[in-house]
């Protein structure tokens, strides 16, 4: 896993010449068929000599979730491993590998009404007495949030009142879904983010050289999309929908895109450090290959 433009595809084939594994790919917008060019899809040479799953799905005009790359991912894993090989997970979407490693919890959606009550009780007795209310019916989630956190509180209190259930015990049988696979965790990030930046700019640049803004063009003549669709939502697909439709001047739409790319990379490692925390490996090295391999290697023998 990494932020994007951190090597990740570069790693992975180096690594699939190397071992007896099958790519699975864990990317929200690779999924998505005719978006190739945006979404640093590895090119059709590479995928015919390495196989790569969860990649061209669905069409633009649909919706990928969490539970369904959950659900598509273990299927993937489970033929791959009948195979003989060895799963390799490469992408930086890290919810989909948090919904992969601790399973997901099944708690009921918004309730306006609930909320309106709960948020109408705050308004007269404040937050802390809703924060008491909440250690009286699941004293595990209100142990872990302030007795001002609002929205947390409100959610717990919310998810308590409609399916009758602490939320910490809804969560805690998500997490015990935990598949029965040894995983290893391996992360790239840069040690400079300037460098990481520079490489962003470079790729965005790439991107409209190799032709993203006719991609768009083509897209939007050939399916019935808005830019409210998780497809046209991606980075750079946005912006440049938005230039398209004169919304943001043409000028800005290199910027825009770049510094889009940037707090996408940025959310990313933030990611990593506080929920994922893989062993890490600086994506700047010469090296750096070598080394996944060495730990790779080393698991794959002690089997």
């Amino acid at each position: 896993m990494g932020p994007t433009a951190s090597g990740k595809t570069a790693v992975a084939l180096w690594l699939a010449e190397r071992f007896p594994v099958e790519i699975i790919s864990v990317d929200s917008a690779q999924v998505f068929r005719d978006m190739d060019i945006g979404t640093a899809k590895p090119d059709a040479a590479a995928r015919r000599i390495f196989p790569h799953h969860l990649i061209d799905l669905i069409s633009p005009e649909e919706a990928y979730s969490a539970a369904r790359f959950r659900a598509d991912a273990l299927a993937a894993m489970r033929e791959i491993a009948a195979r003989g090989k060895t799963p390799l997970l490469v992408g930086g979407t890290m919810l989909y590998y948090k919904a992969l490693l601790d399973g997901l919890a099944e708690l009921p959606q918004a309730d306006p009404a609930v909320r309106a009550a709960i948020d109408a009780r705050a308004a007269a007795a404040g937050w802390p007495a809703l924060h008491a209310e909440l250690a009286r019916v699941d004293p595990a989630a209100a142990a872990r949030l302030h007795a001002t956190d609002a929205q947390r509180i409100q959610r717990a209190l919310e998810v308590f009142r409609v399916s009758g259930r602490p939320m910490s015990e809804l969560i805690g049988e998500g997490r015990a879904q935990r598949p029965p696979w040894r995983f290893l965790s391996l992360g790239l990030r840069p040690s400079a983010r300037e460098a990481l930046h520079a490489r962003i700019a470079r790729r965005f640049d790439a991107m409209l050289l190799a032709g993203l803004e006719d991609e768009v063009s083509r897209l939007r003549g050939k399916y019935a999309l808005s830019p409210e669709m998780p497809s046209m939502r991606c980075v750079g697909y946005r912006q440049i929908w938005e230039a398209q439709d004169g919304v943001i001047p043409r000028g800005e739409m290199r910027d825009r895109g770049i510094y889009a790319t940037r707090q996408l990379a940025k959310r990313q490692i933030t990611w990593m450090s506080n929920t994922l925390k893989p062993e890490t490996f600086d994506c700047q090295d010469s090296d750096v290959c070598d080394r996944i391999g060495k730990r790779i290697g080393a698991m794959l023998s002690a089997r």
